[in-house]
């Protein structure tokens, strides 16, 4: 059965928690249809605390092994929406 889900990752503290949580997204990326990053910047700050959303595809076991992954790293929480 075919299936999507969108995966949100805050990132608590990018100073400290982006290199790591880019790394595991790398090493999936071949999984990943989509990706989109933000935080809030003006000209006055760059925010530490970031958003990625992710588009995944493949079987369970594949966004299983992400979500794993992810869950190795302290200062992010992720969520996920699963459509059939």
């Amino acid at each position: 059965m075919n299936q999507t889900i969108i995966i949100a990752i805050l990132v608590k503290d990018r100073i400290k928690e982006a290199g790591k949580t880019l790394n595991v997204l790398a090493q999936n990326a071949d999984i990943i249809c989509n990706r989109l990053g933000f935080h809030e910047v003006t000209d006055n700050v760059c925010s530490r605390v970031g958003v990625i959303i992710l588009h995944i595809k493949g079987g369970p076991e594949k966004w299983q092994n992400l979500l794993n992954d992810l869950s190795l790293i302290g200062g992010i929480e992720v969520k996920t929406m699963l459509f059939n």
